[in-house]
């Protein structure tokens, strides 16, 4: 078991759901009507239809999350030689991961704390 591996799994899905679940709670219940999932309350400046889209690309990132978290788990438990696909994989992961880390860093100038545990799971990734 790759200690390393399975720590960044877990950390990105925690990622993932937090993500979600803040979203949520934080930003869309205010943008929802009683009783309806997908956010509709428009405004002048955000129309309804971008208002779902933002929405389902909030989540989308969510799912990508946990899938990434999800195979970096399954990669863990592998001995290297079952997986040659891995490296590839977790490199991918790695600078992606620091892609969206970085840019969260600079949009929200350090605020927001999604670019620490970024950080974290990159870090972990690149000591595998």
């Amino acid at each position: 078991m790759n200690y390393y591996l399975f720590s960044a799994g877990i950390l990105t899905i925690l990622l993932g759901l937090a993500h979600s679940i803040l979203g949520e709670t934080l930003i869309f219940k205010y943008k929802r009507q009683k009783g309806q999932i997908i956010p509709t309350k428009q405004s002048k400046a955000l129309p309804e239809g971008h208002l779902r889209i933002i929405w389902a690309t909030w989540h989308v990132a969510s799912i990508l999350a946990w899938g990434i978290g999800a195979t970096l788990i399954y990669l863990a438990s592998l001995p290297a030689q079952e997986a040659p696909w891995s490296t590839f994989f977790i490199t991918a992961s790695s600078y992606s991961i620091l892609a969206v880390g970085t840019c969260v860093l600079w949009a929200t100038k350090g605020k927001h704390p999604g670019w620490i545990v970024a950080a974290i799971i990159v870090l972990l990734l690149f000591l595998r």
